[in-house]
């Protein structure tokens, strides 16, 4: 997508925010790192215009290979130069564990690692944009396979669309310590 002149969805400070779809139960990815419940749900005018607005302030990104491998097969098909068209030349993360094949002429750096559990567990993910869809999958990748308690989560804001709730939490990093463990990382 292009970067547009809209108002990001927490102003204009500079965050490491994690950004996610998951089902009512609390998986990003059914069993079998299934994503497919995803496209299944009718795209919503509400859902849309908030990973717009989200996309267009972002400066880099990062995703799993899960997901990367899931928006090559079912996002842009045989076409992966449609990649430049959604996303242009912003740098992207890939983090995994084995060999992934690259998107001709996009901005990848391959690393190893688990995301956004080692974001957390370092101190260095600020806010977490939970897009809660209607769907319960039973089992599979959780949102984040980390314990934040409180007071390391706030709510931040909510709404919704009619058919996905949208929940922004701040997280707050306690002194000495990843957030919400009460002991060092």
């Amino acid at each position: 997508m292009p970067r547009s002149s809209r108002a990001c969805l927490t102003g204009t400070m500079v965050a490491t925010q994690y950004f996610a779809a998951m089902s009512m139960d609390g998986f990003i990815a059914g069993p079998g790192n299934a994503m497919d419940w995803l496209v299944q749900l009718e795209s919503s005018e509400g859902w849309d215009g908030r990973f717009r607005s989200f996309f267009s302030c972002i400066g880099a990104m990062a995703m799993g290979a899960t997901t990367y491998e899931w928006a090559l097969g079912h996002v842009y098909g045989p076409e992966p130069e449609k990649w430049q068209q959604h996303y242009g030349q912003i740098p992207c993360w890939v983090f995994t564990h084995r060999r992934l094949r690259a998107v001709r002429e996009a901005n990848l750096v391959f690393a190893r690692g688990d995301l956004a559990g080692q974001f957390a567990d370092h101190g260095l993910l600020d806010e977490i944009l939970i897009d809660i869809a209607p769907v319960m999958l039973g089992g599979g990748a959780p949102l984040l396979p980390r314990r934040l308690l409180p007071p390391a989560l706030t709510l931040a804001a909510t709404g919704h669309d009619g058919q996905f709730a949208f929940l922004t939490y701040k997280v707050t990093h306690l002194e000495g310590g990843s957030p919400g463990s009460g002991r060092p990382a």
